[in-house]
Order: C-alpha cells, then sequence, then structure tokens
C-alpha cells in the first residue's frame, strides 16, 4: 500500500483479521450494514482486511463490493435513507498477514504505520482450531444423553498435540542458525500473533484525543469452550495440551477481562506504549512521534457464540448434519446457538460500532465483561454477556445469577476465585509481555525483518 493513498476525512478506520470466509467475512459485512445505518454520511468506513494470500485478499474484497451493492439495491427498493453514493462512504484495503509468522505481522504492521492515519478498531478474528476428527463414540452418547450441551460445549473434538509454527528464523548462507525455542502454532495464530500486531500497531489504535469522545478498540474474539481447565501457567502455549484451541481462548479472556486492574498496569502500559521509538519512525507515518494528548486504547473480549463455519475440518455431509444440530439445540432452547456467521456477528460488530459512552456505562455498571452473540428461538440475534469461570459475568462478587445459557457445573463467584483470577491475569500478563520481548530480541539478532519493539 502507498504512503499516498488518499485518507478520508471524516475516516472510522477498522481492521478485521481472517477476513476472507466464515465468521471474519460476516463480521466486514455486518460492519458495512450497521455502519450505513448508524453513522452520520459524512463518515467513511475504512475497512482493512487481512488474508494469507493475495488471491483470498482480492476474492475478498470482490465479495465485499457485490455484498455493497446488494446492500445500494436493497435500499433502493425500500426507500431507506442511506446515501446512494456508498462507494465513497466504504472504502476496502487487503492486506497480506500471516499470524504464525512473527515477520510477516511486523512488516503488516510497518506497512499499516506508514500509509494509516489511525485505528477506531482492531477485531482480532482469525485463527485456527487445530483439531483432526471427531471421537465418534462420545459425540454420540453425549448427543443422544444431553443434546443442547453436547453441541454448546462438546467433549469429543480430537486435537493435534504439539503443533509448531515454521522456523521464525531462516537459515541464509553459510551463517549457523540459531536456536529457537518452540512456539506453539495454535497459540501463535490465536494469541501472540495478535498480541504483537495491537503492540505494534498501538500508536494507530492511540491516535484519539481526549475530547473526541471515544478510544481506540482491540477487539479479541473468544469462545464459549475457554474452559479454565484447558490451561495451565507451566503449560502457557498449550503444546501439551490435547485442547490447545481451548487453551488459547482461556488465555484469552484471562488477558482481556484483567487488562484494566492495578495489578497488571505495569505489563498492559509497557504493551500499549507508543511514544517509543519505532523501526519507522524516519517514515511518513504521522503517528510517528507521540501525541500527549492522545488516550491508551481498551481492550474488549466478545465471542460469536456457535455458529456453523469451515475452522472444523468435517465433510460435506458432516457439515450439513453439524448445522441441523445447531438448529435444534436453539429450537430446544439454547440462546448460544445463532447458526449462522451472521448472527454469529453480532457481537464484534457492535461492540465495534457502539458508542464509547455506552460501553464506558455498560462496564462500569455491570464490571468488564465477555460480550457473547444470542439469539432468539426465532434466530433474531442480540447481545449477551457470557459467564466466565473465576471472573463470572462482570468480575463483582454477588452479581446476579443468570442461569439461561450458563455452562453446567460452573460455581457462583467467590472473593477468592475473583483473587486467583487476577493473579493468575497478572502472571499471564507478564508471560506474554516476557515472550514478546524475548522474541523481538531473538529476531532482531538476527536481522529478521525489523525491531519493531
Amino acid at each position: 500500500m502507498s504512503d499516498t493513498t488518499p485518507q478520508p476525512e471524516d475516516g472510522f478506520y477498522v481492521l478485521v483479521t481472517g477476513a476472507n470466509s466464515g465468521l471474519g467475512f460476516a463480521i466486514c459485512c455486518r460492519l458495512i450494514d450497521e455502519f450505513l445505518h448508524t453513522r452520520p454520511q459524512s463518515q467513511t468506513l475504512v475497512l482493512i482486511i487481512t488474508t494469507r494470500d493475495t488471491r483470498k485478499g482480492t476474492d475478498t474484497v470482490a465479495r465485499l463490493q457485490k455484498h455493497l451493492q446488494n446492500v445500494r439495491r436493497k435500499a433502493e427498493r425500500s426507500f431507506l435513507g442511506i446515501s446512494m453514493l456508498l462507494h465513497r462512504r466504504i472504502q476496502f484495503r487487503q492486506e497480506i498477514l500471516d499470524l504464525t509468522s512473527i515477520s510477516s505481522v511486523q512488516r503488516h504492521a510497518e506497512r499499516l504505520l506508514n500509509s494509516t492515519p489511525k485505528l477506531n478498531a482492531a477485531i482480532l478474528n482469525a485463527g485456527i482450531g487445530g483439531w483432526e476428527g471427531l471421537d465418534w463414540l462420545t459425540a454420540i452418547y453425549t448427543l443422544l444423553t444431553d443434546w443442547v450441551h453436547a453441541v454448546t460445549y462438546p467433549s469429543y473434538k480430537v486435537s493435534g498435540v504439539g503443533w509448531l509454527t515454521k522456523p521464525q528464523i531462516p537459515a541464509s548462507g553459510n551463517t549457523e542458525k540459531p536456536e529457537e525455542p518452540p512456539l506453539g502454532e495454535v497459540f501463535c495464530a490465536n494469541v501472540f500473533g495478535h498480541y504483537l500486531l495491537c503492540h505494534y500497531l498501538a500508536p494507530l489504535l492511540s491516535a484519539h484525543k481526549a475530547d473526541e469522545g471515544t478510544v481506540g478498540r482491540i477487539i479479541w474474539t473468544s469462545s464459549l469452550e475457554a474452559y479454565a481447565h484447558t490451561f495451565s501457567l507451566h503449560d502457557f502455549q498449550g503444546l501439551a495440551s490435547s485442547m490447545p484451541y481451548e487453551a488459547s481462548k482461556r488465555l484469552t479472556d484471562i488477558l482481556a477481562l484483567t487488562a484494566e486492574l492495578p495489578s497488571t498496569a505495569p505489563f498492559v502500559a509497557r504493551y500499549l506504549s507508543s511514544n517509543r521509538p519505532l523501526s519507522v519512525s524516519k517514515s511518513k507515518s504521522s503517528m510517528s512521534n507521540a501525541n500527549k494528548n492522545t488516550i491508551k486504547p481498551k481492550i474488549y473480549l466478545t465471542h460469536p457464540g456457535i455458529c456453523s463455519t469451515g475452522i472444523m475440518p468435517l465433510h460435506h455431509l458432516l457439515t450439513y448434519l453439524m448445522t441441523l444440530a445447531f438448529y435444534i439445540a436453539r429450537w430446544l432452547g439454547s440462546q448460544w446457538h445463532g447458526v449462522t456467521a451472521w448472527n454469529g456477528a453480532c457481537a464484534p460488530a457492535w461492540v465495534a460500532l457502539a458508542q464509547q459512552n455506552t460501553l464506558d456505562a455498560m462496564e462500569e455498571r455491570e464490571g468488564k465483561g465477555k460480550w457473547g452473540s444470542a439469539t432468539d428461538w426465532w434466530g433474531k440475534e442480540r447481545v449477551e454477556r457470557t459467564e466466565v469461570e473465576g471472573w463470572g459475568w462482570g468480575g463483582v462478587v454477588g452479581e446476579r445469577i443468570r442461569k439461561k445459557g450458563r455452562r453446567r457445573g460452573v460455581k457462583d463467584l467467590t472473593e477468592r476465585d475473583r483473587k486467583q483470577f487476577e493473579e493468575l491475569g497478572r502472571d499471564c500478563w507478564k508471560e506474554m509481555e516476557q515472550l514478546r520481548e524475548e522474541w523481538e530480541a531473538r529476531l532482531a539478532a538476527a536481522r529478521v525483518g525489523e525491531d519493531l519493539g
């Protein structure tokens, strides 16, 4: 992307990772629709989508353009008050990003720092499941004995164990390749790659002045399957775990929900720091120099409920049967089975576009929470608070218990649980910062990419 790319005067810049299919594509479509209906016509949505290769990116932009055309035709038929100059109100940019490659994350961040004046939101959606198949006996038994629970909190997925990323430091000529520690593929794709990305993009996410009434938003995508028992500090990357996906989502919950606590403040401040020299400081980026009037971004946590996407490798027939099972669960009373990716995109799109005073008021009243995409029996979507083991619905002891959609066996929050969760959050933030600094130093010493830290 060129440094001379025109920037909208009143642009709303949103980055969506993993936008080429499933939930990521639905988030983009939902952002377009809701932006057009809720934002002033003078404002432009600049949607920055990331995919792993150019072909996927080009195809994604073409499909988003087609969606935009459909929105225009629908508006014309319905006489909706939407400007017909939609091409001026919605802009697309595509970027190549491989979250399992630290140098790819660094290059992507440098391109954005050189070409983008700010980021209003970064929706961290991309990731991998790491599953290899199903335990069919367990799947059939749990479906027959407890249908809704079985398709909401499955215990029959078979995961790969010990999956690693490709080497971060390639061999070069006759130079002896330095040894590097293992880096878990699921951990890197789901957590660490995004973590690094938002650290490098902190100048753009912080490019909002206090009088604007908004802040940059880092929006993590978690899951209902972020079980407490799957994560251990002793196996931080989940390399020995038989449930590495679930462990990565549990870590996501811990990081996001403890990001504003006093105990994590030193690590979070270092992570979101944007006043240190960057390797792109000599570029034309308007964010090269820190602005003392800007404010730090906020971190939010969402999940899509249960929707039918391609993250689980299944035969087409099994995918249809899985989708039917999800519909049946919803008809039996589950609020988490939105089934479609469009319904799953409800929570992340809402958090990205909601007014700042609305988000602030809700989290001040109910505590820091996990926002989930929920539906009623008919499939009408809404955003619901979701219980997190050890944190409850908002980290408030004695909060109102919400039985609908609650996972069986989760206990009410106690002061002891709350304290342990906060201590775990501090330890996780400390470990993440240490990992970041170690890998940046390692790659810088090997002259891989740029040292953006």
